[in-house]
């Protein structure tokens, strides 16, 4: 027997009915819709959530976003940060291995440019074990009020 769908028309309504499962199954409710409209609009919304952020880590992610090609309303903008720091909360996440962490690690936990991030990797690679803040400091290039912003959550292990 056949369908009267087209087989894209299929794969486009199986899609819709499965979204709203997922979407459901994401915590809070305010900024969620505008989160995942304008989120999705570029990428998986999982792929935004993966990260653990403070309040100021997700204002700057979304600003970047911005800057690449998102469009959110002002409005849009306030409530989409609150969503995500409040469901997606830096504390949630363990302590950040200095000696171990990525680039995007440090961008998104430390709030870093991608300069920074990448300024303590070569001297990492270059120099060693990082011991201490101090150590953390000295790589040229990063502002170091964002190493004493976060020193809570570094861990030199």
């Amino acid at each position: 027997m056949s369908s009267v769908f087209p087989l894209n028309t299929k794969i486009v309504l199986l899609a819709s009915l499965s979204l709203p499962v997922a979407w459901g199954q994401l915590p809070g409710s305010g900024g969620r819709e505008a989160a995942i409209r304008v989120c999705s609009g570029c990428h998986e919304f999982e792929r935004s959530i993966s990260l653990r952020q403070d309040r100021d880590g997700w204002k700057a992610t979304v600003n970047k976003m911005i800057g690449l090609g998102a469009d959110p309303s002002e409005s849009d903008f306030g409530l989409i940060v609150d969503y995500l720091a409040a469901n997606y909360p830096a504390e949630a996440m363990p302590p950040l291995n200095v000696n171990t962490a990525r680039a995007i690690d440090f961008e998104s936990r430390l709030t870093m440019r991608r300069s920074e991030s990448a300024a303590i990797i070569k001297y990492r690679n270059e120099h060693g074990r990082f011991k201490s803040i101090a150590d953390l400091k000295n790589v040229p290039g990063i502002d170091p009020s964002k190493i004493d912003a976060k020193k809570g959550i570094l861990d030199f292990n």
